[in-house]
């Protein structure tokens, strides 16, 4: 059985040490130094977005063992293009012996049922346009996600 629940301020190290997997899996399918994202001081980054409620965190637990298998996290943005508020899927993670089980779609579910409670108008998520990730990207859209276009780019401000 399996159940998802909103992620607690006391759930951090969970949530961080998921995170830090979905970043070395990352790493390894593209063949990108782990110093392409930045994870020092990720336990207290994790921690206070949680106590602040600037960052909603979604878990599903593997009900035989009680374990954490696999995190949503989620931001609230606006725009014009989104004619309001929306959210933005910023950090999705399960564990691969737990993949293509439906964790995915539910944790899925669980930020569209959030977001419809918070009027957003749509949920966005970046993915690499990489053969890698093909999976990935149909995993999204047998949820109902349309590709948009475009890549998703960063600069560093410091």
């Amino acid at each position: 059985m399996l159940r998802i629940e909103e992620a607690t301020i006391s759930d951090f190290p969970i949530i961080t040490e998921l995170f830090e997997h979905l970043i070395k899996e990352i790493c390894l399918r593209t063949n990108s130094s782990p110093n392409l994202f930045i994870v020092s001081g990720t336990m207290d980054k994790c921690k206070h977005y949680l106590e602040s409620g600037i960052y909603k965190v979604f878990k599903a637990i593997d009900e035989n063992n009680e374990q954490t298998i696999g995190f949503l996290s989620l931001c609230e943005s606006y725009s014009l293009y989104a004619n309001g508020n929306f959210g933005i899927i910023q950090e999705f993670y399960v564990h691969p012996e737990y993949r293509s089980k439906g964790v995915g779609s539910k944790l899925l579910f669980s930020a569209k049922e959030y977001g419809g409670g918070k009027y957003w108008k749509r949920l966005e998520v970046a993915t690499p346009p990489l053969p890698e990730f093909d999976s990935t990207v149909s995993f999204y859209e047998n949820n109902g996600f349309e590709i948009t276009g475009g890549r998703k780019m960063k600069l560093t401000i410091e």
